[in-house]
């Protein structure tokens, strides 16, 4: 079954970059943006990252939450977080990955010849209800949150 907008989102719940469990139900009434992504401070991670945090005022003036999503546990989290001063949450889901599989995030991908499982570069936009609003499943990570702002009127 594949995810389509106007689905409800499945709902998880993930340790933040503190170990604090962060839950999706626990912030219905909010619009959402889960941004799963593969790698702590690798290059394209890093612009998708600070792209984010350079337009951070625009979500936050709007009530947006911004989650993102790696396979990357805690450590790595915070030192990604402190050397690019990101201001919003970042979540661990520890392989094998059973949030990004229920977003259909993670699965085989091929990198310089080689085959492997791993975390996808999708994005989810979620209403207040909880219902799936956009599906980016073709995501360019220096302008990612660019889009979303434009596709939601609020650039």
């Amino acid at each position: 079954m594949t995810l389509q907008v106007g689905d409800l989102a499945p709902d998880f719940t993930l340790p933040n970059q503190d170990g604090i469990p962060v839950s999706l139900s626990s912030l219905q009434g909010e619009r959402v943006v889960i941004y799963f992504y593969p790698k702590d401070q690798t290059p394209g991670c890093t612009k998708e990252a600070c792209n984010f945090r350079d337009l951070w005022h625009h979500f936050k003036s709007n009530q947006i939450k911004v989650l993102g999503i790696s396979k990357d546990g805690a450590p790595s989290h915070l030192k990604f977080i402190n050397k690019y001063e990101l201001p919003f949450v970042l979540l661990t889901d520890e392989e094998p990955c059973p949030v990004a599989t229920s977003y259909e995030s993670y699965g085989m991908k091929k990198f310089m010849g080689r085959e492997y499982m791993g975390m996808m570069r999708h994005t989810f936009v979620i209403d207040t209800e909880g219902k799936i609003e956009i599906i980016y499943r073709k995501v360019k990570a220096d302008s990612m949150a660019n889009q979303i702002l434009k596709d939601l009127s609020l650039d």
